[in-house]
Formats: structure tokens, C-alpha cells, sequence
């Protein structure tokens, strides 16, 4: 690779200082000069390495004057892009004039300029005998309806080439989170520099991970919204949340699959924790569709594990080499690790222990729970609502623990099932406002209801709360469900989801790293976010 050398000229942070050599490119898409001077100035401000500005977001632009204002204000490299609608942008003039504009840009002193595939040929020749040393054109290719195979990837880069293109730029749309490993693909062979972006959602980590790959450069928004493509992240997020400067080719990498992750609060927590012990790792969020899928694709070395969420829990299950014990007994796994010596994956359920540990210590202060023989939970009725993967495990973990279990469902044919296997009652979710065959027992809540965004929803009425001595609701954003509030009001002892959250992240940093959990520092993290 010589990217490098290639910054050598323009005052760009090369790669002596971080693990990668990666820049980030701030896009400016203000609607005024004023503005875009402003902006410019703030991303320098915030660490980044290079800004994008787009001509085509001014809403008046006089370029003799506005260009030399913006280069000459601008703390950082300047590249120009100035994108027509037909390639996705708000141009709609003369297109003489457009690349006229690109021309001067380069001519008072520009250090790039993005060019569309379509037109760039003839661009790059009409520059020839004018092209100053340090300038490079950006020869790009957006494809906002899919990304290509790589084989078409492949011929669509050397095309780009063939226009004289000093960096080829290829930007795509993800349908499923696999399609960036095509362009991962393309990042490590490629023999030019490249930038290989992959848009939307589903090709998040593909602007996160890139440097790893060998990427010329990511885009960082200022601000959330300020994209100038689908997907975008915001420079801070790429610097602090992500560490971005320190990945690097052996950056092992982790995160959480699962529909929707976006909110995850984990790759907050294991990424600080990664940076702190000098662990060489990044955790990102895996937007994932089909478990199978993503697993047989993603099965390199680089991949050292990940946590699962809904709804993956169980189709995980079916995929790990070997499960742990309580996997294999509740049929779901919420963690997986990459074993190194063999490259199997091994399944584990972290949802018990974090459940019912903190359910017991919720139980501490009740005057009617014994503190001193065998678990607190022993004897007591453990009502659970959900027969899926943290239901099971909630489930079994009581069990073992010597409650009388009872499985509410929405399908008592699932509820029955679920209580079967644990030795347990199963009553319909719909009759569960009316059970009450003894006061103080304790309810468990292992569906979504009452996540965000439904947080005025609950699983059961609040006139049933009564009869319980202990609620706990596995939902943690919000951290106060409304059915932990109602229950507290109706005298109960309330232990919210992040509890079970905290202490599973103990035993799933243990899994990713081989390290002991810094137990308090993780606790002040999860409550801090």
C-alpha cells in the first residue's frame, strides 16, 4: 500500500501515529458559505482529517469567490465534490459549467476533487498539463440499489482506473450485512488506493472497519443527520465510540448480532474496556437478517466472537460447534466465541446467570426471604412471562435454583411446552391478570414488551402487581418500564433489566478476552449510558 506516501505533500497524519493510515472525511453540506466556513473550522476542531465539501448543497454559489474563501479558510485538505442529481446529488444545471467549477477548484488550490465515472475520462484529460503535483481526482461509482458480485466489483474498479483515476472510489448499497465482505474484498486486493464504502444500515461496519481493510478513507457527520450518504456515522462516534485510529489489519473484531442493534448500548461497553486493557479489538453493531447466512460468510480468524440478541438467540443455537450447559438446556445463546486453537464456536447462555443473580440479590431485603439457607429463591412461585430464549433461561435458571415455575405466552401450546420441560405450569398470557394463587411471588418478564419505542405498553395489568413480591422485566431501555413502575407503586420490589445486563457482560468479557471483568468499571459504564 502507499497511501502513506501519498499524503506525504498535503500535511495529512500519516501512519506513524496510529495503527492504520485510514483518513476521515467530514462531509459539509451547509446551504451557505458562511455556514460551510463554520463547519469546516469545527471539523478540524473535532479530528478529522480531510473535510468534503459539497458544492451542490449551496443554495446561491459564486465560484471565483467562494471557492478561494473556502480553501483558503478551510484548517484542513479540501476535496471538492459538485454531484449532479443523476448521480445522487442536487446539481441540476449545465454540465459544462459543473465541471468548469471542478477545474477552477483544482486550479486555486484544491487537494482533490470527486469526479463521477460517467464523465471522468474526458475530465482527466481536459486537466492534462495542469494538474498540480499534490492534487488527486477522485474518480467515483455510487450503486444505491445493491452492491454488485466481485466479480462485477472487480471489473467496475479496474474501469475506474482506466480513466486515470489517481483513487478509485466505489460506494454501494447493502441488502444484507454479507455484502460488505464483498467489499472487504476488494479493499485488500486492490491494488490502487481505493475507497470502498457499502451504504445503508445493513453496511455500517463497513465505514467503521475499513481501515482494517486498507480503505483511503471513511465519512464522519459533525453532527447525527448531517449525511451526505445512507449510513453515515458521526466523526465522534468513529474517534471515541469506535476507536477508530487503532484498527489496524490484525484488529480482532466482535460485536453484537441481532434486528434492531442500533441501540445496543455494548459496543460502548467493550470498546472502552478493550482501549483500557490495551486490547487489540473493536465490537461493532451487526445489523443481521439470517444468522446462517451471516455465520457462513463471516468465518475468517478476524472474527474472535459476538453477543446475540433478538431474535437470533435460538437460530444461533443450531449453528455453534458446542453449547454450554444452560444453552443446551434453554435451547438459546446469547454469546459466542471463536475458540483460537480450533476455530470452532462455542455457544454459551449468559442470560441465566445475569437473570436470576440479580434477581436473588433483589430478594435480599425482603423481610420474608431467608437469607442464610440455599438459594433465596426456593419455594418461592416464579411466574415467567416469554417461552422464548430468556424465558427458557430464566425458566431453568429458577429451577435450579428449587422455584415453582409458572410459563405465561401469548401461545399456551409454547407456554406448555416450555413448562414441560422444566416441570412447571403454563397458564395463556391473557389469563395471567387473574392468576393469583398465593401472594408474594415473583414475576419475571422476558419479552419486549414496553421497549423502546412501545414504552407505554406492559405485559400484564397493573391491578395483578399486587399479588407479587418481587418484578423483574429483562427490558432495559428504558431503564424504568412502565411495568417496573407500576409494580413499584403497587408495593412490589422492582429489579430492572440492565441488573441481568450488567452482570452477563461480565461473563461475556471473560468469553471475548480471557481477562478477568473489571466488575465495578463495567457497572459504571452500563448505568453511566
Amino acid at each position: 500500500m502507499e497511501f502513506g506516501r501519498a499524503f506525504s505533500g498535503l500535511g495529512i497524519r500519516t501512519e506513524g501515529t496510529t495503527k492504520n493510515s485510514t483518513l476521515i472525511c467530514v462531509p459539509i453540506m451547509s446551504v451557505s458559505i458562511d455556514k460551510m466556513i463554520v463547519d469546516v473550522k469545527k471539523a478540524g476542531e473535532n479530528g478529522a482529517d480531510i473535510v468534503e465539501i459539497r458544492l451542490d448543497a449551496l443554495k446561491i454559489f459564486n465560484p471565483h469567490e467562494d471557492l478561494k474563501i473556502l480553501i483558503k479558510e478551510s484548517p484542513l485538505p479540501t476535496l471538492f465534490t459538485y454531484r449532479p442529481k443523476w448521480e445522487g446529488g442536487q446539481y441540476d444545471g449545465d454540465e459544462n459549467e459543473r465541471r468548469d467549477v471542478l477545474r477552477l477548484a483544482m486550479k486555486l488550490g484544491a487537494d482533490y476533487i470527486d469526479v463521477e465515472l460517467q464523465v471522468a475520462r474526458e475530465f482527466i484529460d481536459s486537466i492534462q498539463g495542469e494538474k498540480p503535483n499534490n492534487f488527486r481526482v477522485i474518480v467515483s461509482s455510487h450503486n444505491y440499489k445493491k452492491t454488485p458480485s466481485l466479480e462485477d466489483l472487480g471489473s467496475l474498479v479496474a474501469k475506474i482506473q482506466a480513466t486515470g483515476a489517481d483513487i478509485v472510489k466505489i460506494a454501494t448499497t447493502a441488502l444484507d450485512i454479507t455484502d460488505v465482505a464483498r467489499m472487504f474484498q476488494v479493499l485488500v486486493y486492490s491494488q490502487v488506493p481505493i475507497i470502498g464504502l457499502v451504504m445503508k444500515d445493513r453496511g455500517f461496519i463497513c465505514r467503521l472497519l475499513c481501515p482494517k481493510y486498507g480503505g483511503y478513507l471513511t465519512f464522519g457527520t459533525l453532527e447525527e443527520g448531517m449525511v451526505s450518504a445512507p449510513g453515515q456515522p458521526t466523526i465522534k462516534d468513529l474517534l471515541n465510540l469506535y476507536n477508530f485510529r487503532q484498527i489496524g489489519p490484525d484488529t480482532k473484531v466482535f460485536g453484537i448480532i441481532g434486528n434492531p442493534v442500533g441501540d445496543s448500548k455494548l459496543p460502548a461497553l467493550y470498546n472502552e474496556l478493550f482501549k483500557l486493557v490495551g486490547f487489540d479489538a473493536v465490537y461493532v453493531p451487526l445489523l443481521v437478517d439470517d444468522p446462517r447466512k451471516f455465520l457462513d460468510i463471516y468465518s475468517s480468524s478476524d472474527i474472535g466472537g459476538f453477543s446475540a440478541t433478538i431474535p437470533h438467540k435460538k437460530a444461533v443455537f443450531k449453528y455453534c460447534d458446542e453449547v454450554d450447559p444452560v444453552a443446551k438446556a434453554t435451547g438459546a445463546v446469547n454469546l459466542v466465541v471463536k475458540r483460537q486453537t480450533d476455530g470452532k464456536l462455542c455457544g454459551y447462555n449468559t442470560d441465566c446467570y445475569g437473570a436470576i443473580s440479580a434477581i436473588e440479590d433483589g430478594l435480599l431485603g425482603l423481610h420474608n426471604v431467608s437469607s442464610t439457607v440455599g438459594s433465596r429463591l426456593a419455594g418461592k412461585l416464579f411466574v415467567v412471562i416469554g417461552a422464548g430464549g430468556v424465558g427458557k433461561a430464566l425458566a431453568y435458571g429458577a429451577k435450579q435454583k428449587g422455584a415453582r415455575i409458572v410459563i405465561a405466552n401469548r401461545s399456551y401450546d409454547r407456554a406448555r411446552e416450555l413448562a414441560d420441560s422444566v416441570g412447571g405450569q403454563a397458564v395463556s398470557l391473557a389469563d395471567l391478570g387473574n392468576f393469583h394463587p398465593e401472594d408474594g411471588m415473583i414475576l419475571a418478564n422476558a419479552t419486549p414488551v414496553g421497549m423502546q419505542p412501545k414504552v407505554d405498553e406492559a405485559p400484564i395489568p397493573k391491578h395483578a402487581l399486587k399479588h407479587y413480591s418481587l418484578v423483574f422485566d429483562a427490558v432495559y431501555t428504558p431503564r424504568m418500564t412502565r411495568l417496573l413502575r407500576e409494580a413499584e407503586e403497587s408495593g412490589a420490589a422492582i429489579v430492572p433489566g440492565l441488573e441481568m445486563f450488567i452482570r452477563q457482560a461480565y461473563e461475556q468479557y471473560e468469553g471475548f478476552t480471557g481477562l478477568p471483568a473489571p466488575k465495578e468499571r463495567i457497572r459504571k459504564i452500563l448505568e453511566a449510558n
